[in-house]
């Protein structure tokens, strides 16, 4: 059993890159192409044996601590969407990205620096495989298995040794000797119900407990003649041989509540589909939307999306998601003096061959006091997501629907094209403006709600690119970018540029402040640096400006700027 498959990666993606060949048509006579293609064994189709070849390499190359992560950790909590999706990557690097965002989907607490469903996970595969081996290791087992997937259960009626039973009236009544079994009962169980009770027989009193739906199959004495009888067979109302006559699910035989039994063995058959299924997709509605491009029935739920890019290695980019919802576009449920909106979130990130990379999910809740809420009503609530992605050009989209307003739906669809940050030359992340900006402590660099290495910035979200962010004159702008592949030089160890920070006023051009620092102040043997400022903006009159920030590597001798519009009121 591996429990040491765990990713070390911050971030990447879940397929490589797409890579399409550019084609020459060439006009040619059928007997000339037909001799090209015999001549070149790259134009010639593959044989049915070269094409089983090829899928057998493929399925090889998954192997070790990958194979073991995927046949033995999550085997249980795997989506077969997941598994098909793990099974085609290429490279272990994207590998590790998929098994780290694959536990990160899963974090109940995603601002939290644990991941407390993985926790969680393997320290029920360590109690499964100490209680429950039975000839084979106890994540194997059915009593394994179920407690991986839901947990311990809230009572165990344990039957270690089997012995004398006497059959409830729902089993038929009637006393017998029985296999050694369990019945587990859970209060609750998501996505499956209330008071479900789980029964495991140990038929071959091996200690290995498999799960049943038959009520029956504990019953030792079931074949043998006259014994073990249930309350009518006592009363010669029933043979025992009928217990074995029909085409039922359960051999309880003939009774007062065989109707009633009869009536929910689809009942039980479904249950035991749900039980042994991976969770499902959290909000399988919004889905929906999504996959099937399904038509909204009422009116639009609007709200805004922000992208951004952050470098995190040569071959993968951070790609920060801001969605931003208005209070007033949110349906409020007062009760008890509290006004309450509930909006679900589902995002998608494919490629252009329509394959999923990425997915997140989750719940945003707005809480006010109902007396306040008319004040509030302009109030924006952020929701963000940081996804790792290679470079490429993805599609996004994103699904809101407000819980307490079913038929309010609101979509979003853009292509995403992530940039690639080439060796050698000199690149910077996204221009982030906010109003706020604070570093983080140390057990948070990298984890949280908006938190970009050691710093917490929540960018300003607008209707589009074409819509500049819009600030007052009492607040203040702070302005956030890291720069890239400086030049090092060989003697010093160090990096020599200029970075020039400017506020210009859009309408003239006019440079309103400027600000030059030395790239050695914010680093100096690093490759790249990062440029965070917050101004005051009670200087400005009321207009259109925009940050812009310029670097001159003298080393490389290389320069690169970025600009964002703001607008003062």
């Amino acid at each position: 059993m591996m429990s040491t498959c765990r990713p070390i990666l911050v971030a990447a993606t879940l397929c490589g890159f797409l890579f399409i060949p550019s084609l020459r048509l060439i006009a040619q006579s059928p007997s000339s192409s037909a001799s090209d293609q015999e001549q070149d064994p790259l134009k010639r189709p593959r044989s049915d044996q070269e094409q089983l070849n090829a899928q057998k390499q493929l399925r090889q190359e998954l192997k070790g601590a990958y194979k073991t992560w995927l046949e033995q950790d999550a085997s249980y909590i795997i989506t077969d969407e997941e598994r098909k999706a793990f099974k085609s990557l290429t490279n272990d690097e994207e590998r590790e990205a998929f098994i780290e965002t694959f536990w990160q989907r899963r974090n109940p607490n995603p601002d939290s620096p644990e991941n407390e469903f993985r926790e969680e996970h393997y320290r029920r595969i360590a109690y499964a495989n100490e209680h429950f081996a039975a000839g084979k290791p106890g994540w194997k087992t059915d009593r394994g298995r179920i407690y991986i997937m839901w947990g311990k259960p809230d009572d165990i009626d344990s039957h270690p040794s089997g012995g004398s039973y006497q059959r409830p009236y729902d089993e038929g009544g009637g006393s017998t000797d029985t296999f050694p079994f369990e019945v587990w009962h859970y209060r609750y169980l998501e996505s499956i119900g209330e008071n479900i009770d789980l029964e495991f027989v140990d038929t071959c009193m091996c200690g290995d407990f498999h799960f049943t739906i038959d009520r029956g199959e504990k019953d030792a004495l079931a074949k043998v003649p006259g014994m073990g009888k249930t309350q009518w067979e006592e009363m010669k109302m029933a043979k025992k041989s009928d217990r074995f006559a029909g085409t039922g699910l359960e051999t309880l035989g003939t009774g007062p509540l065989r109707t009633t039994n009869a009536s929910k063995e689809f009942d039980r058959l479904e249950l035991e589909a749900k039980i042994f299924a991976p969770p499902p997709v959290k909000f399988a509605d919004l889905d929906a939307f999504i996959s099937e491009h399904k038509i909204l029935s009422g009116p639009p739920f609007p709200f805004d999306v922000r992208t951004d890019f952050v470098k995190v290695t040569d071959n993968t980019v951070l790609v920060p998601i801001t969605i931003q919802i208005r209070n007033r576009d949110m349906t409020f449920k007062t009760e008890n003096g509290v006004s309450t909106g509930v909006v679900n979130i589902l995002g998608r990130v494919t490629t252009i061959t329509h394959k999923t990379v990425q997915t997140f999910e989750e719940t945003v809740q707005v809480e006010q006091p109902a007396e306040l809420l008319q004040k509030t009503l302009d109030y924006k609530k952020i929701y963000w997501k940081a996804l790792p992605l290679r470079p490429g050009l993805y599609r996004l989209d994103v699904a809101i629907k407000d819980v307490n307003n079913p038929d309010h739906v609101g979509l979003y669809g853009r292509s995403l094209s992530v940039p690639e940050f080439h060796d050698e030359k000199l690149g910077t992340s996204s221009l982030i403006l906010a109003d706020q900006m604070s570093p983080v402590d140390s057990h948070s660099i990298g984890e949280g709600n908006c938190v970009i290495g050691n710093t917490k910035i929540c960018p300003r979200v607008t209707a589009g690119p074409a819509f500049p962010v819009t600030y007052k004159r009492s607040q203040d702008i702070a302005f956030w970018m890291q720069v890239y592949n400086l030049g090092i030089d060989e003697t010093s160890k160090s990096n020599s540029a200029k970075v020039t920070y400017e506020i210009v006023d859009a309408t003239t051009n006019n440079v309103i402040l400027s600000k030059e620092i030395d790239s050695k102040d914010l680093g100096s043997h690093s490759d790249q640096f990062t440029v965070e400022k917050t101004l005051p903006l009670a200087g400005l009159q009321p207009g259109k400006y925009k940050v812009t920030i310029k670097v001159n590597d003298e080393i490389s001798k290389q320069e690169i700027a970025q600009s964002a519009p703001f607008v003062v009121e």
